[in-house]
């Protein structure tokens, strides 16, 4: 597979990164349980590589209850400590406890906009940003509105959702096209609504 379409540089170093880039990086995404699953996911990298959380992926599905915002909200000390037991995730005090937390702020979300989706897709106007990168070097780490994002987050209780980990969020969701120009998929993914 890998020689056959060119892709975005970063996804040709593994065959997970592969499938992921793809099917799924860059999608713009509007379910909210697939919108926490990224959060989730997002905030257990932080200061590994995704190709780690990728691999994991399948246990944290089965370890967070499929990514079920309501379930993982109502996590006891006892599903805390099964988690911390669980080698198939991240065994992080700070990221599991982030993860419980992060639920119970996705569902004030929920609660207070109707979905999830409604409340972040506002930030870029309801339609993803599209850039015309031609190498990775002009991608940014941080952009002002996942500044905004982050800071508004964390006023809404969530925790692990530096700005960093909130423009990677906002990549793998499709609120911005950060495929390179010459990548196949920086057409394609303009096409999904």
């Amino acid at each position: 597979m890998k020689g056959t379409q060119k892709r975005c540089e970063w996804a040709e170093s593994h065959p997970i990164y592969i499938t992921y880039h793809d099917t799924e990086w860059g999608v713009p995404l509007h379910h909210d349980r697939k919108l926490f699953e990224f959060l989730m996911l997002e905030g257990a990298q932080a200061g590994l590589s995704w190709l780690t959380v990728l691999k994991k992926r399948q246990n944290y599905r089965k370890a967070f209850s499929g990514f079920d915002p309501r379930m993982v909200a109502r996590y006891t000390k006892k599903d805390f400590n099964r988690l911390m037991k669980d080698a198939g995730i991240i065994r992080n005090r700070l990221k599991i406890r982030a993860a419980i937390q992060n639920a119970k702020a996705f569902l004030a979300i929920q609660k207070e906009f109707g979905r999830f989706d409604t409340y972040i897709w506002v930030f870029v106007g309801n339609k993803p940003k599209v850039n015309k990168f031609k190498n990775m070097k002009q991608i940014p780490a941080v952009t002002s509105v996942s500044d905004a994002i982050s800071k508004d987050l964390k006023k809404r209780e969530f925790s692990f959702v530096g700005s960093t980990i909130v423009y990677a969020h906002m990549q793998a969701t499709g609120m911005v096209n950060d495929h390179m120009t010459s990548c196949f998929r920086y057409q394609q993914v303009q096409r999904i609504k």
